[in-house]
């Protein structure tokens, strides 16, 4: 069987919450990284957070914290790079991420996605908008050695998540709503975080 690491990419600052870590942003008394370990620690074989600045402030969980390995804060692709470096040191052939503010994701996405991943070993999730298809390319299976043409991607100045998967032949796999709730919904403002409360409470 392969042997899949993930990576809760952790590195977004939640400006449009007043500020701070959004891996510390409380949805029904647990933070977003707990909610998020929780998930995916029993669905992939190692797990890392990425994220920049001191790492002592996830001293408390016991998981790698894995710095972007490129100057200037190049956004989600940096952070799966390092993650793919990782996974290579690891001896691992495929790379699981998924952002830290998606407090649903179903419980066997990893699976779902790596059952999925056919030749080019890369897949991305989807989910039901409005009878249309929403990608959620951050959430998504990467074979790791893709990590020398992510580096070169990332070198010539492209950072959509979106556009370096389809350049690489990312199977989008569709999932569906669980309850009318979107299995990716990510929160990114004060509405949103009312909103998943909201989830919780029914």
């Amino acid at each position: 069987m392969t042997r899949i690491a993930g990576l809760i990419l952790a590195g977004g600052q939640a400006l449009r919450m007043g500020g701070g870590d959004k891996a510390f942003v409380t949805l029904g008394g647990t933070t977003l990284l707990q909610r998020s370990i929780a998930t995916l620690s029993v669905q992939c074989d190692a797990l890392a957070i990425s994220a920049n600045g001191d790492p002592a402030r996830y001293a408390e969980h016991g998981l790698p914290v894995l710095p972007d390995t490129l100057p200037q804060r190049q956004g989600p692709l940096a952070g799966i790079l390092a993650g793919m470096e990782w996974a290579a040191q690891l001896g691992v052939d495929q790379l699981f991420t998924a952002p830290v503010d998606t407090p649903f994701l179903p419980a066997d996405v990893v699976a779902r996605l790596a059952a999925h991943a056919g030749d080019a070993g890369l897949t991305i999730a989807a989910s039901p908008v409005d009878e249309q298809r929403r990608l959620h390319p951050v959430v998504g299976v990467w074979p790791v050695r893709l990590a020398a043409a992510l580096r070169d991607t990332l070198s010539h100045g492209e950072r959509r998540v979106g556009r370096f998967a389809q350049a690489n032949g990312a199977v989008v796999v569709p999932f569906e709503a669980d309850d009318a709730r979107d299995p990716f919904f990510n929160i990114n403002t004060p509405d949103d975080l009312a909103a998943a409360e909201a989830v919780l409470d029914r």
